[in-house]
């Protein structure tokens, strides 16, 4: 087992501790894990989504909007068009029910059987069959070229709301396309989910009913120098900076004609801090024969938060929270900024209109695909795990009653593990839409008919996938052995589509290679799914074949492509060329501890940190410890499949701590037994039983210590 402490200088973990007054041990681990920057702090330590980026810094996020005001205005039809897994489910019922409050006339869609990932020629023929002007993508679309231009050709304009990956720099010709992955997208977080983009896009058309949208302020402020004065300048359109001015004034010197003030505040509504003050500064600087048109915003602001009335630009700079969090010292143009930006959206109601609901269904598409849980993310994943806490949504109920995870503390592993592959069953067994009119059904009696059926769909789905596991072994052995340990890409007939996600994940995850695994259909189709291992990015695999794909596209770690059969050798051939020629070793998986902890530090607080780095999952894993020479008390193989468990008492000086570790009874059951001592990798978990909750460790690894 490799395994890394990572580095961190104890003076750095002294200043952030004191900076944001963290306990060492937290502000040690943000460090070794390289969160130091004070904008990645931010999201471990705030949880307002004021916070969150602003959705119009996407280029075509305006433009969309537009069309979608357009289109429930003049009562057009609109076609949601989603994915059959849970992220595209979630993107589907989240634009389905916002639309519907918003009075628009839409249905949705969503890939069932055989059918296709992404937008059918099938689908759009029937809707413009039933007169219908605009189709909406989520959680897919960028890939679909030709689909796309099928549609124009039928008068139907096509908005992509998507997070894929797309296919070089040429993308489909849709009217708008919001997606942080492709090229030249400028907004700042590119680890959306698919709902979580559904989601800025109707923060998006919240705010185009507010009196702010498209208007354009200049926010001003104007300092003395020794003989002079500074003239600052923000212009804000949608709550975005388009651009700023810095220009220093000497009194009579140049008039304003030979400035650039005048040229840059045209068509702007001016806005001040402090009226008085700043008139009287803009005479000074400029004459009295100048006279600028302004507005005072002090007072209004003021009312909505009452602890500014009466301070300077300078005295909030001073004392602003935001401040902690940008690298650069904040300047006072900078704190008029962020002032007014959280003025606007509290007096615009924006981030108070966020239905709980929503969240919920963020949170659960972000968990099931994997989407990193850094940035913009955890706010969101928080935000919607405190919403399933309070009060689980429509559908999410039902099924969290039928998983028995109610009155307890939900975490994204909880759902990761009993809520979102229930989902995704109903689309790999072919019916993503029953998942979808869970979320929608409007009576109880009818929801929890449909968990019925889909937890019935997971039964199914489980053994299908045991089943073609157990067919498949030898062959995944052979093809191992072939590679020489590097991959596997096995295909066939008797690999359903729906599962040969599962299938190479499953290869990945044992066989510790890239896995391919393809389902070979009727119609001559192969579509196959790339799982990744050892940190590898599936991405080159997927450029390097793209001329034998009919379609392609995915994530970093999960992939999926489709091809005709009779081009399956060549892949075969081409994506051995790729995989044979990468060093696996450079991407074996090493262990990352966050702390090397004493034994009389392991107490029940450890569980605190846990909550500290919540949600826990992709890209943001829970905090791993290391102890050495810890007594075993206690063992005993627990567990009633083949691959049984050991359970063990360990000896913390102060505590007696209960610990697991996963399929470890045949290898480790002789060598662990009470009265050794080890050295022993562990994360702190809760365990919940018949109501009551206690704390355990999952053991990562453990080795013998050589310690006496």
């Amino acid at each position: 087992m490799k395994w890394n402490k990572r580095e961190a200088p104890a003076s750095l973990i002294r200043e952030i501790a004191a900076k944001y007054k963290l306990d060492l041990l937290y502000a040690a681990v943000l460090t070794r894990r390289g969160i130091v920057k004070p904008e990645e702090l931010l999201f471990y330590l705030e949880k307002d989504l004021r916070f969150l980026h602003n959705p119009f810094l996407f280029r075509d996020m305006e433009d969309a909007v537009d069309r979608v005001l357009l289109a429930i205005d003049e009562q057009e039809k609109i076609l949601i068009f989603g994915d059959r897994d849970t992220d595209g489910v979630s993107a589907t019922v989240l634009l389905y029910e916002a639309l519907k409050k918003l009075q628009a006339d839409v249905s949705w869609d969503v890939p069932c059987e055989e059918e296709k990932y992404g937008l059918s020629i099938e689908s759009i023929d029937r809707f413009a069959d039933e007169f219908g002007s605009l189709i909406i993508t989520v959680d897919c679309g960028i890939s679909n070229f030709q689909e796309i231009a099928h549609a124009r050709e039928l008068g139907i304009d096509v908005i992509i709301l998507d997070h894929h990956e797309a296919q070089g720099e040429t993308l489909p010709s849709a009217l708008a396309i919001i997606n942080p992955k492709v090229a030249n997208e400028i907004y700042p977080f590119r680890d959306l989910s698919g709902c979580g983009v559904v989601f800025k896009f109707l923060w998006a058309l919240r705010f185009a009913h507010s009196n702010l949208y498209k208007q354009n302020f200049a926010l001003l402020n104007i300092r003395p120098l020794n003989d002079a004065y500074s003239i600052d300048i923000i212009k804000i359109e949608n709550l975005v900076e388009k651009a700023r001015l810095s220009e220093v004034i000497v009194p009579g010197t140049i008039p304003i004609e030979k400035t650039r003030l005048l040229p840059f505040l045209k068509d702007s509504q001016i806005l001040v801090w402090d009226g008085a003050m700043q008139g009287k500064l803009l005479e000074k600087a400029l004459g009295k024969t100048v006279e600028v048109c302004y507005y005072d915003i002090q007072p209004d602001i003021a009312r909505v938060f009452p602890q500014t009335a009466g301070l300077s630009l300078l005295r909030l700079t001073e004392i602003s929270k935001i401040d902690k969090y940008t690298s650069s010292p904040g300047s006072e143009i900078d704190t008029f900024f962020n002032l007014f930006i959280s003025y606007s959206l509290k007096a615009s109601k924006i981030t108070a209109s966020i239905d709980p609901d929503e969240l919920q269904l963020v949170a659960l598409s972000t968990i099931a695909d994997l989407m990193p849980l850094k940035d913009e993310n955890r706010l969101l994943v928080k935000a919607g795990l405190e919403a399933i806490a309070l009060k689980p949504r429509k559908g999410l109920l039902e099924l969290m009653t039928r998983q028995s995870l109610l009155n307890k503390q939900v975490s994204a592993r909880d759902i990761s593990w009993q809520i979102t592959p229930i989902i995704n069953a109903a689309g790999r067994m072919g019916n993503a839409k029953v998942a979808v009119e869970l979320f929608i059904a409007d009576t109880i009696q009818e929801r929890t008919k449909l968990v019925e059926t889909i937890v019935s769909m997971n039964t199914e789905r489980r053994q299908l996938a045991s089943d073609t596991w157990l067919a498949f072994y030898e062959e995944a052995m052979r093809r191992f052995e072939e590679s020489e340990g590097k991959f596997i890409i096995i295909g066939s007939e008797k690999i359903s589509r729906g599962i040969a996600g599962i299938v190479a994940s499953k290869l990945a995850d044992t066989f510790k290679v890239p896995a391919v695994a393809a389902s070979f259909s009727s119609d001559g189709t192969a579509t196959g799914s790339v799982r990744t291992s050892r940190g590898l990015n599936v991405k080159g695999l997927l450029d390097y074949c793209a001329d034998l794909f009919t379609d392609y596209g995915g994530h970093e770690a999960a992939a999926g492509f489709s091809l005709k059969q009779e081009n399956w050798k060549l892949f075969e051939e081409k994506a051995g060329e790729y995989l044979y020629a990468m060093d696996l070793d450079e991407h074996e998986n090493v262990l990352e501890v966050d702390a090397e902890l004493p034994l009389d530090y392991v107490t029940a607080d450890l569980i605190k940190l846990n909550d500290f780095i919540e949600p826990c999952g992709e890209g943001n894993p829970a905090p791993v410890f290391f102890s050495r020479n810890v007594m075993i008390l206690n063992t005993e193989i627990v567990g009633k499949s083949d691959k049984l468990h050991l359970k063990l008492t360990l000896d913390f000086l102060k505590n007696k701590w209960p610990a697991l570790w996963w399929g470890a009874a045949e290898e480790h059951h002789n060598t662990m037994q009470p009265g050794k001592r080890i050295d022993v990798f562990y994360r702190v978990q809760r365990n919940v039983w018949n109501g009551i909750e206690t704390l355990q460790l999952i053991i990562l690894h453990a080795e013998l210590s050589q310690t006496p």
